[in-house]
């Protein structure tokens, strides 16, 4: 365990899409360096799977994102805690922009952009002094493919969200994760074949030679959490997907 790491220690950090993916992953991360964690999903199956798996230090709420009355309540009932984590979002929606209704293209905004604001908005009057808030994005805004106007669209507001609410809510730290492709539950609503065809040909593309997993994300997480010199930035966990 790292300096940086003991700086969670007894901290309470709240994952809202915290019970799959990148989320729970990060949800172990905390929890191996003495923090404990607090798991929001609007799936109650998911968040009774995921405080069983993560055993002690966990606690879990059911919550629509998407109503703001509900959030507002989600923190009301949660108080004062140090790290807001927000990774939540549906399944990826794809797509050329001609073919697809603009509900879907607003749906994708809906928990991902709209979702997160209202996190931030009702979780920041709770944070204890020194926390921070990590939003999420991808590296969709930085390298569209074609049938990704809503998901880079998306990504892009999550970047601009994320360095106004730095200057906003300073001292509060506000920082954001870029994840390129990763091995996680939003890819299920493809065929498994199209799946792994997928993984395998970006996996040899990418200077790092494979697919990330939840697990590899995790740390950059915990590392904008710890950091207390660093704000209002973007970090990019991709492998080297930008660069190819």
């Amino acid at each position: 365990m790292t300096a940086a790491d003991m700086k969670l220690r007894d901290q309470r950090i709240v994952l809202l899409g915290g019970t799959s993916g990148i989320g729970l992953a990060t949800a172990r991360a905390a929890l191996a360096v003495g923090a404990s964690v607090i798991v929001v999903s609007s799936n109650a199956e998911r968040v009774a799977d995921a405080v069983n798996g993560l055993g002690e230090r966990t606690t879990g709420y059911t919550v629509d994102l998407k109503e703001q009355s509900a959030v507002r309540g989600l923190f009301e009932q949660i108080g004062p805690f140090d790290h807001l984590v927000y990774s939540a979002g549906d399944s990826l929606q794809t797509g050329a922009l001609a073919g697809m209704d603009l509900d879907t293209v607003r749906q994708v905004f809906d928990v991902r952009v709209f979702g997160a604001i209202a996190a931030v908005k009702h979780g920041a009057p709770y944070l204890r002094p020194g926390g921070s808030v990590v939003l999420t994005s991808g590296v969709a805004s930085l390298r569209p493919q074609r049938g990704w106007v809503a998901l880079a669209g998306a990504c892009s507001a999550m970047e601009g969200l994320a360095r106004a609410l730095a200057v906003e809510l300073a001292p509060v730290r506000v920082n954001l994760v870029s994840p390129g492709l990763v091995r996680t539950p939003l890819w299920a609503n493809l065929p498994d074949a199209d799946r792994e065809a997928l993984f395998a040909a970006s996996g040899e593309a990418l200077p790092v030679g494979y697919v990330a997993g939840a697990d590899d994300l995790a740390h950059a997480y915990l590392y904008l959490m710890t950091n207390r010199y660093i704000t209002g930035q973007t970090v990019a966990v991709d492998g080297g997907g930008v660069l190819v």
